[in-house]
């Protein structure tokens, strides 16, 4: 098979790979030579805050890869149920408190897996989560191998749209929705910005009357309410001159009817992830 899927326990025993025993450890080396080394396009996946939002990255990746007949590009996935719920609650921490340790925990057991994805046979990584990506220069230091991260892959694709300011001599403005400002802010803000964009974020009152509320709505299966609500988000960010609105929450996905007019002005940046980590398995340029 060209990819696998890896599960740890609900324990969370990844993250404790130190004690993983050497035999074991020999078993799954010889296991990555055989099935995987020897492609050198495959791809590692660090698992999201969430497995259904991992398998819906799996999913853009399996079938966008395999368009005109072509083989699925390969690849191997750590998704541990144990870090999720960290990962979720992480969601409204800002993720620059260096001293807490609950951040630190949680990145040295991303790190545990960027290591066991390397040592499975991975020749390039991905973490198709918002709130991982905040901590993407920690978990790829030492890595490497190619890291991408969900910002730099989104600032690449608008940068190749070259979008044209709404207000002459100004920067194009990139509108982000999350259920977390900080989320936004560590995510996206820097890495659009190195490319020249400008972030705006909705102001505390949209937050708190607009956004907030729209989950809530989602929450409790008013799905028309959360729908009038992010449609409203979406015109705040617009009456502010912004290009394009990036949707850097799961749960604020696929609210809108696919046919809803304000999605073209919407981007769903695990599209962006996605598209950059086939063209990199495409591309026949990946170190042997």
């Amino acid at each position: 098979m060209s990819s696998i899927l890896v599960q740890t326990d609900e324990s969370g025993n990844l993250s404790e790979s130190k004690k993983i025993s050497s035999s074991c450890s020999a078993q799954v080396k010889s296991q990555a030579q055989n099935s995987l080394l020897g492609q050198a396009n495959t791809v590692g996946i660090i698992g999201g805050a969430s497995v259904l939002s991992t398998l819906v990255f799996l999913e853009k990746l399996v079938w966008w890869g395999s368009r005109d007949g072509e083989e699925s590009v390969p690849f191997v996935v750590c998704s541990d149920p144990a870090i999720d719920g960290a990962l979720v609650s992480q969601g409204s921490i800002h993720p620059s408190l260096d001293g807490a340790d609950r951040n630190e925990a949680i990145i040295q057991n991303l790190r545990h897996k960027r290591v066991f994805l390397e040592q499975s046979g991975a020749r390039c990584l991905v973490m198709p989560c918002h709130v991982s990506n905040a901590w993407h220069e920690k978990i790829s230091d030492g890595c490497s191998l190619p890291f991408f991260h969900i910002g730099e892959c989104v600032a690449e694709e608008l940068k190749e749209a070259k979008l044209k300011p709404h207000d002459a001599g100004s920067n194009v403005r990139i509108g982000v929705l999350a259920t977390s400002e900080t989320i936004a802010a560590g995510s996206y803000k820097e890495k659009l910005g190195n490319q020249g964009f400008e972030v705006v974020l909705p102001d505390k009152a949209t937050m708190e009357h607009i956004l907030i509320p729209a989950i809530d709505s989602l929450n409790k299966r008013d799905i028309e309410g959360a729908r009038n609500l992010l449609r409203i988000a979406i015109h705040v960010l617009l009456i502010r001159a912004v290009n394009i609105v990036i949707l850097a929450s799961d749960e604020l996905q696929n609210i809108l009817p696919r046919e809803d007019p304000l999605l073209k002005k919407c981007i769903d940046p695990m599209d962006a992830l996605a598209r950059s980590t086939i063209k990199w398995a495409k591309s026949g340029k990946q170190d042997t």
